[in-house]
This record gives structure tokens, C-alpha cells and sequence, in this order.
């Protein structure tokens, strides 16, 4: 249950078209719902504003489309994450108001078109890391940031890069997504003002150990400023960066009446 439909069981308790204790049925699924294989936390999108994310890897296509349904009731935007095309085709089985992206291997279930602010830069070094890349920027797109896309930029052509940096200078967060030795976190970090999140991929040959490579680099960056995620976590980078561009939005906005305000005393005896 959401800010909008506990306040619309509050309003009808309130103008008598509905009892008490039918309130308080709908109230007791605020905490959790328990469906015996999960316990949807009903409570989180009042907590955090987002509603529970679905991680598919390791669950039945069953046990997804339960938690589908369930959650379907009273949110939207919901993020199925890993999804597999056979498990988009099992939400599809349950409700056909969902989409799939197949490269981010995210579905999102009752979209609702969400107002972009801000702006996020989601950099890739190899086409091998779309994918991650593509979780990070279509988690983050569909929790209501603009994100721009700059993909196959890493050091092995740094040029690539360079030619992309007036982008990457007017974003308020910028999510890295590199394999092998992870160096591009690094270089992005040396070149921008704002927050970086590294997100280490598993992309690379045997010495790359799945990603370790990447993430000790990463986590070893000389550049400040530069924080890492988990091996392939685009979804965890999307979401902590959606996080600080919404607060780089909320701040500049608060500053905005003020600074307007100290521009029009500058102006005073002025022709």
C-alpha cells in the first residue's frame, strides 16, 4: 500500500463509506504479506517511496507470478530485476500491463510514466558491459531520473572518452560499468566534479576472476570521490544513484528562490 491509497483508507473511514474493521483489515497487510515462500514487504514504498523490488534469479516462475499478483494490487513501477525472457512471458500470464527490457533484463510491471529530473551518466567501457550498464540506466530511468547513455568508451581508446567529457561534466552522478581491470572508474573519477559509483563487471578473461579484478581496482582508485557496488549490481548502482541525483535536484531547487534573490539586490542601482 502506498502514501495514496493509505491516505484514500483514511479519507473513506473518515467520510463513513467504510467500517473500521474492514480498515483494519486493509492496515494489517502494511507491515508484510505473507505468502508461506515470501513475505512481501507491503510497508516499504511509505518507508522509501519505491516499492519492493523483485529479484527473479533463483525463484520459480510460480513463485514470481504470487508475488506479481500480490503486489500488482496496490503498486506500480514495480521492478522485476534478472528476468529471464521465460519469466517476463510467466508476468505476462498473470498481468499483460508490463514491459520488458531484454538487455537489462528488468520488467517492470504497471508502468506509469514518471517525470525525469536531474541527470544521470551511465558509461559502459565495453559493449560486454551494456547489459549492467543497461540495469543501472533503465532502474534508474523508471524511478524518475533523465540518464544519459555513453557506451564503449573504455581506456583502451581513451579518445572515446574524452570526445563524451562535456556530457559527463553536467551530470549530477555518474554510474562507470567496466570489466577486465576496471581502470575507467578511475579516469571518469579524475575528470568530473560529481559523485562516481564503479560498478565492476564479471567481464574479462581468467585473470579478471569474474569481476575481483575489476572491483579491487575500483576499490583501490586514487581518484576521490569514487564509491563501488557489488560485481555486476547494475540494479544497486541505478537505485544508489538515483538516490544522490534526486537530493542534487531537491538541493539546487531549495537554493533557486534565494539565489534569485540575491541576483535582483545586485541589480538595485544599477541602469
Amino acid at each position: 500500500m502506498d502514501t495514496k491509497h493509505l491516505r484514500e483508507l483514511l479519507e473513506q473511514v473518515q467520510s463513513g463509506h467504510m467500517d473500521v474493521e474492514d480498515a483494519l483489515d486493509e492496515l494489517k497487510k502494511l507491515p508484510f504479506q505473507d505468502l508461506g515462500y515470501a513475505r512481501i514487504d507491503s510497508h516499504r514504498s511509505l518507508r522509501k517511496g519505491v516499492p519492493e523490488v523483485i529479484f527473479c534469479q533463483g525463484k520459480t516462475t510460480e513463485q514470481i507470478q504470487g508475488i506479481v499478483t500480490a503486489m500488482s494490487q496496490d503498486h506500480t513501477n514495480i521492478l522485476a530485476t534478472r528476468a529471464s525472457r521465460e519469466v517476463f512471458e510467466g508476468i505476462k500470464q498473470v498481468t499483460g500491463n508490463c514491459h520488458y527490457y531484454e538487455k537489462a533484463r528488468i520488467v517492470v510491471i504497471r508502468p506509469q510514466p514518471a517525470e525525469k529530473v536531474g541527470k544521470i551518466a551511465v558509461i559502459s567501457a565495453g559493449t560486454s558491459d551494456i547489459p549492467v550498464a543497461e540495469e543501472a540506466a533503465v532502474t534508474a530511468e523508471v524511478l524518475g531520473n533523465r540518464v544519459t547513455r555513453t557506451y564503449d568508451v573504455g581506456v583502451a581508446g581513451i579518445h572515446r572518452l574524452l570526445d563524451a567529457r562535456q556530457d559527463l561534466l553536467h551530470a549530477n552522478v555518474a554510474v562507470v560499468v567496466a570489466g577486465m581491470e576496471g581502470a575507467l572508474a578511475s579516469v571518469v573519477g579524475g575528470m568530473v566534479a560529481c559523485p562516481v559509483i564503479g560498478v565492476p563487471t564479471s567481464v574479462g578473461y581468467g585473470a579478471s576472476f569474474g569481476g575481483i579484478a575489476a572491483l579491487l581496482t575500483m576499490l583501490n582508485s586514487c581518484s576521490s570521490g569514487v564509491s563501488v557496488v557489488n560485481i555486476d549490481n547494475g540494479f544497486g548502482a541505478g537505485y544508489q544513484a538515483s538516490l544522490i541525483n534526486k537530493a542534487a535536484v531537491g538541493k539546487a531547487e531549495s537554493v533557486d528562490e534565494p539565489v534569485a534573490e540575491n541576483r535582483k539586490v545586485l541589480m538595485i542601482g544599477k541602469p
